[in-house]
């Protein structure tokens, strides 16, 4: 079952990121994402889940009439908002999480939304975190990165080290290299066919696709 949650960060009017959401199997609003949702995507989400502090009013009466389930969790607590929309995807079954809305605004959530990846690769969930723009998750051990050629792609490691790395239809190959935290060097990278690939033996590596048509 694929989930996508729509987060609370910037998004903006595409029909990608429309297309992504209506295609979903459940569609998650994580508190103020139901916004982005009435104002961005069209269709109301499935579920409605957080504390609600970022739910106004006109949100609140469209998912009323769409029969939205509404989870309100209390202010204090532990987790983000997004945080509760991936742990209600998880407990549904879910096995493929896109998130929208999860840049833009502040750097430090921006920041650890994108971490949230983290987990979710060690638990053997595909996910990414979509934009109008932009792909980005972290790889398994062997990760299609398909697009456009000229497209730029960006390797990046976020442990220590991601060792044994092999690309194919990259401009720059990477040869049973390993790239380190902190090193730019995978970065700025380009396709040179439509279906490329990535595969390495240990560590977990970021992939960040950027798209040549985000009109």
């Amino acid at each position: 079952m694929k989930a996508v949650i729509v987060a609370n960060g910037d998004l903006r009017d595409h029909l990608r990121l429309v297309e992504i959401w209506r295609a979903a199997d459940l569609r998650i609003a994580a508190d103020g994402g139901a916004t982005n949702a009435r104002k961005h995507l069209t269709l109301a989400p499935h579920v409605l889940i957080g504390d609600f502090d970022s739910v106004d009013e006109a949100t609140h009466a469209w998912c009323m009439q769409a029969h939205t389930e509404l989870i309100k969790h209390s202010r204090e607590k532990n987790e983000t908002d997004l945080e509760l929309a991936i742990d209600l995807a998880i407990a549904r079954g879910t096995t493929d999480i896109t998130i929208l809305g999860a840049i833009g605004g502040r750097f430090d959530q921006m920041l650890a939304n994108a971490f949230l990846l983290v987990r979710l690769a060690r638990a053997r969930i595909h996910a990414r975190i979509v934009d109008i723009d932009f792909d980005a998750w972290l790889a398994w051990e062997h990760s299609p990165i398909n697009g456009k050629i000229g497209e730029t792609v960006s390797l990046i490691s976020i442990t220590d080290r991601v060792d044994e790395i092999v690309t194919n239809g990259l401009r720059y190959p990477l040869r049973n290299e390993t790239l380190y935290l902190g090193s730019p060097r995978g970065v700025s990278n380009e396709l040179i066919v439509e279906n490329a690939s990535v595969t390495f033996k240990s560590g977990l590596l970021l992939v960040v696709h950027l798209l040549a048509d985000s009109r």
